[in-house]
């Protein structure tokens, strides 16, 4: 077996490892290997073949990866928020009397109390459902349903 060879298979193992990560990342490894398995077929050295694979695998992380990233993502479909801004638009339970004049008031989430403040300035009892506008930090401001 020549060392091409090896070049080769070593780019279809890191093919079949892309096929189970995301990220494109050890795509371009193997790109790398198949330039080096190039640089071996034409009868380089050892040296000048991991030249090739460094060089290759860098200009592809460069030039390739990004149009994989592109192209592969969902055109049109905005990305999913997460953390604190996956509270904004949901709904949430009054757990401590909110009132702008006393500076107090909290409600609770997927179990979570938040401290808590209204949008509009109005006082909202206890029990009372909410939805959340907006998130500053650890204070949620929320608007009467």
């Amino acid at each position: 077996m020549e060392i091409w060879h090896i070049w080769i298979i070593a780019s279809l193992v890191l093919v079949v490892v892309e096929i189970f990560t995301q990220g494109f990342a050890v795509f371009c490894l193997a790109v790398g290997a198949v330039a080096a398995a190039v640089d071996a077929a034409c009868g380089g050295a050892a040296e000048g073949q991991l030249i090739w694979f460094s060089v290759a695998t860098v200009l592809s992380f460069i030039f390739v990866r990004p149009l994989l990233i592109k192209a592969f993502r969902k055109s049109g479909t905005p990305e999913r928020p997460s953390g604190v801004d996956a509270l904004k638009g949901r709904e949430a339970v009054v757990t401590e009397r909110i009132s702008p004049a006393d500076n107090t008031g909290r409600v609770a989430v997927d179990g979570d109390d938040w401290k808590a403040v209204s949008a509009d300035g109005t006082e909202i009892g206890k029990g009372e459902r909410v939805t959340i506008e907006n998130v500053d930090s650890v204070i949620l401001t929320v608007r009467k349903n």
